[in-house]
């Protein structure tokens, strides 16, 4: 069980790592207002989803650690918003100016929460 838990977290990392990437990799595009949602970004948001839900049902089935559910509330919400707004611009050639900076943020809000919230 602690091998599968391993692997998500090492898979809900490179999650990360794509969403964050793709956004830092408009960030010329923000400010030249042609930014789009890149595929990377797509992706990474899926996969930080699907293996942070994982990773809580591993952990709680799996090992006597107490799992914070209102901490996994609050970082499934944010998670769930950057993937419906990445979702609903996936497709545009240019998204509005809002979008990907909102996505970073986010990111980071989650990233910060995940680190300094006990």
């Amino acid at each position: 069980m602690e091998i599968l838990r391993q692997v998500l977290f090492v898979l809900h990392l490179v999650g990360l790592a794509s969403l964050l990437g793709g956004v830092l990799v408009q960030i010329t595009a923000v400010r030249a207002r042609t930014a789009r949602v890149l595929p990377a970004i797509m992706h990474g948001a899926w996969l930080q989803l699907i293996t942070g839900i994982a990773l809580v049902g591993v952990i709680a089935a799996g090992t006597d650690d107490h799992v914070n559910n209102v901490k996994i509330a609050v970082k499934l919400a944010i998670l769930i918003a950057i993937t419906v707004i990445a979702f609903v611009n996936r497709k545009k050639t240019t998204a509005p100016t809002w979008v990907v900076p909102t996505i970073g943020v986010l990111t980071l809000a989650n990233v910060v929460i995940a680190v300094f919230w006990h």
